[in-house]
């Protein structure tokens, strides 16, 4: 049974794997070169330090078969109640309730911190298994950015989908 737990620095290795995984071979990521194990600590420290949650699950051996990560969705003052989210596992670890577990217990995560939106920005309209994977999850199509992207000499664009949390736009908030 997978096992959910905030990420460890010694995770490092094995999220830039899967990352980069997907960096090269997948349109998911608008990157074009994989970072390395120093630059995924750095934003793993960057999320923490925002308040975000950073999240792995494991199999029974300790091994790390996805990360899920919160941010800001953008840096401005008033956005500061909507989240963006990250969710990647690792090919061999596909289409076995991992991402969705990650998922749900991202959304939690963000609902408790007061976040009232979850914004998902997909690399690729093509990307069944995200979109698939956000709409369980209970996050429905906002818009679509076509081509914005240039990866693997084609144009990609992007799918924006958004799932309210809390009392999403109903919930008043105090400053």
């Amino acid at each position: 049974m997978p096992k959910l737990r905030d990420s460890r620095p010694d995770d490092i290795p094995a999220i830039t794997a899967s990352y980069g995984h997907w960096v090269t071979h997948g349109l998911a990521s608008f990157e074009l070169t994989p970072p390395g194990a120093p630059e995924m600590a750095r934003r793993r420290q960057a999320v923490l330090a925002a308040g975000y949650p950073h999240l792995v699950t494991t199999d029974t051996d300790g091994r790390v078969l996805g990360y899920a990560c919160a941010s800001a969705y953008r840096p401005r003052p008033a956005y500061r109640f909507a989240a963006g989210n990250s969710v990647c596992v690792p090919p061999d670890a596909g289409r076995g309730g991992i991402g969705r577990a990650l998922l749900v217990w991202l959304i939690e995560r963000c609902t408790a911190s007061g976040h009232r939106l979850m914004v998902a920005v997909i690399g690729d309209s093509a990307n069944a298994a995200s979109i698939r994977l956000h709409e369980a999850a209970g996050f429905t199509r906002a818009g679509l950015i076509p081509a914005i992207g240039w990866k693997h000499e084609r144009w990609v664009d992007s799918v924006l989908m958004v799932r309210p949390h809390g009392g999403g736009a109903a919930t008043p908030h105090l400053p």
